[in-house]
């Protein structure tokens, strides 16, 4: 099929379906334009809290902006010189000062440090916030425990303005841990007015407001609709943002989104299909970003645990049959690095992602679909992230039609975007399309959320293996005592591991795209792939 009417094909339906752009910054004119913000995207949080139960990533984006951590990253030039977060060097935000030890890190807060409603920013609250984060299960608990922070006991209150974190072992995680999104800090008297018998941490009440000390504060939410944020002018996390107003609009439809980038009514998109910032970049008229996901990869999953992927061969046969060049270019337009076709003889590297040594063929599908007990394929669901379905809808219709050559039928399952953690999360699908990007960009952190046998949330597969088990754990050690040679030796051993068992088939590593006006800069990239407001400026 020509990517031309593929790209008909696909896309059809809702090109027809389109309706004027709406004049969605009305309002905002009358304010000084110069100190608003307005962002338009496809899908919108589905919760305010990162400790949440299913938060989706646009809820990342929330809590990143509202919430403090006690420590943060330094800036460093990164791809085509974009300011980019830099993994080894860490700044206060919270905090004051920070003293590491031998076994363990000591936080002094900054004294003039409030939450938005006015109170203190105390070492109770950062207690009582670590502990909320190692207790409330799910994500928060495991994305904890990835830096070996397991207890409420490590957590250490010196004084009001002073705590400990007490490490339970060596490891490299452990600092890089408190610097993500999770370990934030939350009002802990105002969330526990509002807490019950049945929500101890008070999951409900912060799944609607805020409750932080950040460079933000929401003050209106409609789900799927709008988020509306205005600056704290009392943060003391860094220097007080230029922009005093966002306002996050949720517009499915992408040719409205372009249309309202393309006549100046909104300052910054991120999720647009990849053919439009191709063409919005030739243009000249807007000023477009790309950089690579750190640590990223768009895979496809299979669940091991449902027949007939549970079958190794399976696996093959479908990592055979994936219309790898075919989706570079009819659905990512170059935008990605490919993570497919590395050479036979090219050896495995101390490197993640890597591609793999599978290419497109056919015939070896089939076979392998044979060997498997399969001649005839079977029928299966294939489902997506309907929240990103510029790029995932396309993607399935070309795998859909690829798997359909060895016989494997396939019912596209399209579901909503607040809905597609839950679902994720139940590990009940057999197959589907998901990226990852790990926080930390270590090979080991990576295969500690994904592969791991403690069988996490983003080991959607249910994959488990005990050799496996043991390169992560052994490349986890090495790192905190600094033997590189045991290290690359099992980096080296999951990759090549994970290459062999294939349940889940990397197909490139995406980049995040960005799209502002050229009035707007100050954008960096961070590891979270969200927007910071904090640092963005409009002339």
């Amino acid at each position: 099929m020509k990517r031309r009417d593929f790209l008909k094909s696909v896309t059809g339906v809702a090109a027809g379906a389109m309706v004027p752009a709406p004049a969605i910054w009305s309002a905002a004119k009358a304010d000084a334009r110069s100190e608003t913000l307005l962002i338009v995207s496809e899908s919108g949080p589905n919760n305010l809290d990162i400790h949440g139960v299913g938060t989706n990533v646009p809820g990342y984006e929330v809590s990143w902006n509202c919430y403090d951590r006690l420590i943060s990253h330094e800036m460093k030039s990164g791809p085509g010189g974009v300011p980019y977060y830099d993994r080894d060097k860490f700044k206060p935000e919270l905090a004051e000062d920070m003293n590491v030890g031998d076994m363990s890190v000591t936080f002094k807060l900054k004294k003039k440090a409030t939450f938005h409603d006015g109170a203190p920013v105390t070492a109770k609250d950062v207690k009582w916030s670590l502990d909320r984060a190692v207790s409330v299960g799910g994500f928060p608990t495991f994305q904890m425990g990835a830096g070996s922070l397991t207890k409420p006991e490590q957590f250490v209150v010196v004084d009001d303005n002073t705590v400990r974190v007490d490490f339970a072992k060596k490891d490299r995680l452990t600092l890089p841990d408190l610097a993500v999104i999770v370990p934030c800090i939350v009002n802990s008297e105002l969330v526990k007015k509002n807490a019950t018998e049945k929500d101890p941490w008070g999951l409900e009440y912060t799944k609607q407001q805020t409750a932080g000390s950040g460079a933000y504060k929401v003050t209106k939410w409609t789900a799927g609709t709008e988020v509306i944020m205005e600056r704290n002018d009392s943060w003391v996390g860094g220097p007080l943002p230029k922009v005093k107003r966002v306002i996050w609009r949720m517009v499915p439809q992408a040719g409205n989104r372009r249309a309202l980038l393309e006549r100046g009514d909104a300052d910054i998109s991120y999720d647009l299909p990849n053919k439009d910032f191709v063409e919005l970049k030739d243009s000249g008229k807007l000023n477009i970003v790309s950089v690579p996901y750190s640590n990223g990869v768009q895979y496809i999953g299979m669940n091991v645990k449902i027949p007939p992927f549970d079958n190794p061969k399976v696996r093959q046969a479908v990592a055979c049959a994936i219309p790898y060049q075919k989706i570079m270019d009819a659905v990512l337009f170059g935008l990605a690095k490919p993570m497919f076709g590395a050479a036979a003889d090219k050896a495995t590297e101390v490197a993640w992602p890597q591609p793999t040594k599978y290419v497109t063929d056919i015939a070896k599908a089939k076979a392998l679909l044979a060997e498997a007990g399969h001649p005839n394929g079977f029928e299966t669901t294939l489902s997506f992230d309907l929240g990103f379905a510029g790029v995932n809808e396309p993607l399935c219709v070309l795998v859909q039609e690829s798997l359909a050559q060895i016989g494997i039928k396939t019912t596209i399952n399209k579901i909503p975007g607040a809905n597609w953690r839950t679902e994720l999360n139940k590990k009940v699908l057999p197959l589907y399309t998901n990226v990852f990007s790990g926080w930390l960009d270590y090979p080991e952190y990576f295969f500690i959320w994904c592969y791991d046998g403690k069988n996490s949330i983003f080991n959607t597969m249910s994959y488990q293996s005990k050799a496996m088990d043991e390169f992560i754990h052994g490349a986890v050690d090495a790192a905190a005592i600094g033997n590189t040679a045991k290290y690359d030796t099992d980096v080296k051993g999951f990759v090549d591991l994970a290459f062999k068992d294939i349940p889940r088939i990397p197909l490139y590593q995406p980049y995040v795209n960005v799209a502002m006006q050229k009035n707007v800069s100050g954008y960096q990239y961070w590891f979270h792939r969200r927007l910071d407001y904090r640092a963005l400026v409009k002339a």
